[in-house]
């Protein structure tokens, strides 16, 4: 059906580099449920009764984890392998409910639209390929040239047909699950005033340790009372309490100050003329942007690290930045634009390293320290390692990064296995973080379930004389408002218990709030309470406070009809995209979704990378 379409297009033939006909020809046409093949490899779980291919999972899980580890710069820690395979298995789950989904609704796709979709829409890789670009933009004519000319062949062609005939009914059930979304002028313009309009105030916070000091009884009654009513607050995720050995991987000071003079000898290459771009191709050790010449793309304040944004918003337009040290490395910057709170900028960046003989020893004392501990005990391994010792760290499925090492699910893993075994280790082998190599000690382990009321009883006792305390608080607050009110000055009501008026903004509705916190209802006081008057009490998550705002600019009406075909565009496609998302986590929830990848992978003694 596809040759119809360049039978049927009339235009001048184009020379296509053989390396891009290789480019293009990848598998698109296999369906994620890997039921192209004729041979199957096995089933991981399934959705809604039809398997879940190894084949399938394994192509997925292959495509994240290179993307992953292009990411990361190198080698994936077991915890990124673990996400990686479960994102890996979601996205097969996800593509099944799709195609069922489609399936379901009878959503079909004529030739007609397959010719259209190839001649007007090509796909996204492809029409980046520099040979469809005129000015660096793609060109449709080009496109539509190569498909009229010899060098689309038919395998490519019926690759291509394949691609259609997959994508367009995904296209159409998105349409229709997302037929309903629609701003009208009004929502619009309230969206553009949540994000633009701002407020200024002053504000009295409730301190309660000023305003309620000392203890507040509380009964073993209320405390039963509230155990009964709030059960599945105190339900507890697996936890232990760890001794942890770790041997940090970070840079030597040899190491930091070689990249430091590295990093003053690249920037002196461009300065003297040398192409950034092509510089940072070569030198940066950041893998995201290495491949675009450095280039971060926009951002905007506040976005990257401390140091790198105060030279990306204070560094003249076009001029390069001296070395600019993070904790990634030493950053050297070039502005290409900047307006307001927002700047387009590249960057190359030089890692401290190790060199051979330092990483070998590095490995050494990590081998050293795991053997050790296995014969004379932790506490002697890490001192013989010169390892440093933390003990009585507890870490829960919920919370399981220790600072300094990161991550240490697989020692809770760890942890369970040993717990559950009837002669089960109390020291773990070795395992690896970003930030270091570490063996635990295994204190206690703690399985998942819900806490006695014993156990949960200091919490609640917390819970209850915060909450008397607010309520105590809340009163005083109502007084002072009312004293304010009737005259006196809120600062002077404020003094006479201890507390002070302080100054806040401008922010506006939706950006993130240090004081107040997001879309609270101090927030809301700020924006609704007449300029200069006095508000109720207000409670958020950071505390009580009482709000007299100050000042308020309003969202500029001509600016936003400037810009509302923009942003229209803008917020359709979110709205669209939560939507979508909101539609799939339906399907998710009323399917029969089966997981076997434990019990699969563990018998045939693999991985999905094997």
């Amino acid at each position: 059906m596809m040759q119809d379409l360049r039978n049927k297009t009339k235009f001048v033939m184009i020379i296509v580099a053989l390396a891009f006909v290789g480019l293009m020809v990848f598998d698109w046409g296999m369906d994620i449920t890997g039921q192209r093949s004729a041979t199957g490899t096995g089933e991981l779980g399934r959705v809604n009764g039809e398997p879940v291919t190894y084949e399938a999972y394994n192509t997925v899980y292959q495509q994240l984890y290179n993307q992953a580890r292009q990411q990361q710069g190198g080698e994936l820690s077991a915890e990124q392998t673990r996400e990686v395979e479960d994102a890996a298995f979601d996205q097969v789950v996800n593509e099944i409910l799709v195609r069922q989904e489609i399936e379901r609704r009878g959503i079909r796709v004529s030739d007609e639209e397959v010719r259209q979709a190839a001649k007007w829409s090509p796909h996204p890789e492809l029409a980046q390929q520099e040979i469809f670009l005129t000015n660096g933009q793609f060109d449709i004519n080009k496109w539509q040239q190569f498909l009229a000319s010899p060098q689309a062949s038919d395998d490519l062609l019926l690759q291509l047909e394949q691609y259609y005939r997959g994508a367009l009914p995904r296209q159409k059930l998105i349409r229709q699950v997302t037929a309903g979304s629609y701003l009208s002028d009004a929502e619009l313009w309230r969206l553009w005033q949540d994000q633009n309009e701002t407020a200024t105030v002053d504000y009295v916070s409730l301190d309660l340790s000023k305003l309620v000091p000392g203890e507040v009884a509380v009964t073993e009654s209320e405390i039963e009372e509230y155990y009964e009513d709030n059960e599945e607050r105190f339900e507890r995720p697996a936890s232990a309490r760890l001794t942890i050995a770790t041997i940090q991987k970070g840079a030597a000071a040899a190491d930091t100050a070689a990249a430091r003079a590295r990093a003053a000898q690249v920037r002196q290459e461009i300065v003297a003329g040398g192409d950034f771009a092509a510089i940072a191709a070569r030198e940066s050790a950041d893998p995201g942007s290495k491949a675009n010449g450095g280039d971060l793309g926009t951002f905007t304040r506040g976005q990257m690290v401390g140091a790198f944004d105060t030279v990306a918003f204070s560094l003249p337009i076009g001029e390069i930045s001296q070395p600019v040290e993070t904790s990634f490395g030493y950053h050297i910057i070039q502005v290409q634009e900047r307006t307001g709170d927002q700047a387009k900028a590249r960057h190359i960046l030089i890692a401290p390293a190790p060199n051979d003989a330092a990483l070998d020893a590095l490995y050494a004392r990590a081998d050293s320290l795991e053997s050790l501990a296995e014969r004379v005990g932790l506490q002697r391994a890490a001192r013989a390692t010169r390892a440093a010792v933390r003990q009585g760290v507890t870490v829960t499925e919920d919370q399981p990064v220790v600072p300094g090492v990161g991550s240490v699910l697989e020692a809770l893993d760890w942890a369970r296995e040993e717990a559950a075994a009837e002669d089960g280790e109390t020291v773990s082998p070795l395992f690896e973080s970003n930030a270091a190599f570490y063996v635990v000690q295994r204190e206690s382990y703690t399985p998942a379930g819900r806490q006695s009321l014993r156990e949960a009883t200091p919490e609640i006792r917390r819970l209850l004389i915060l909450e008397k305390k607010r309520a105590r608080a809340r009163r005083i607050g109502q007084q002072i408002v009312a004293e304010a009110r009737r005259g006196k000055a809120l600062e002077e009501a404020a003094r006479a218990r201890g507390l002070t008026v302080a100054t806040h903004g401008p922010f506006t509705r939706v950006s993130q709030n240090p004081v107040f916190g997001q879309a609270t209802a101090a927030v809301g006081a700020a924006f609704g309470t007449p300029i200069g008057k006095i508000s109720d009490v207000v409670e958020s998550t950071a505390g009580l406070f009482i709000v007299r705002p100050t000042a308020r600019v309003e969202a500029d009406r001509k600016v936003f009809e400037a810009q509302r075909l923009q942003l229209r565009m803008i917020a359709s496609q979110q709205q669209q995209q939560a939507t979508a998302a909101r539609f799939l986590q339906s399907l998710r929830e009323q399917a029969k979704i089966v997981d076997s990848r434990a019990e699969v992978l563990t018998s045939r003694g693999a991985t999905p990378a094997s």
